[in-house]
C-alpha cells in the first residue's frame, strides 16, 4: 500500500475522488492542515468491515442482555412452535 499526503482544501474540493481511489488503488491518503497531519482516509476491505460490524453488533446485544431484553431458548422454541 503506497501512502499519499493531500491538502485539506485539495481533499475536501475532491473527496469522492480520494475515498475511490484509494480503495480502487489501495493507496492511503494524510491529510494535511497547515502542514500537520490531520486525518487518514485508507481501504477498508470487507473482512475489516465484517469485523467492524460483528463487534458493534455484539456490544449491542451484551447491553441488551444487562437491560433484560432477551429471550431463552425455550421461549424462542414455544414461539415458533418446535415444543
Amino acid at each position: 500500500m503506497t501512502t499519499q499526503f493531500v491538502g485539506m482544501k485539495e481533499f475536501r474540493q475532491n473527496m469522492s475522488k480520494y475515498t475511490k481511489e484509494a480503495n480502487k488503488k489501495k493507496i492511503r491518503y494524510i491529510i494535511m492542515k497547515k502542514n500537520v497531519p490531520v486525518l487518514e482516509i485508507s481501504p477498508l476491505d470487507e473482512k475489516q468491515y465484517a469485523y467492524v460490524k460483528l463487534s458493534e453488533e455484539i456490544k449491542e446485544s451484551e447491553k441488551q442482555i444487562k437491560e433484560g431484553k432477551f429471550y431463552t431458548q425455550d421461549e424462542v422454541m414455544k414461539e415458533f412452535g418446535l415444543i
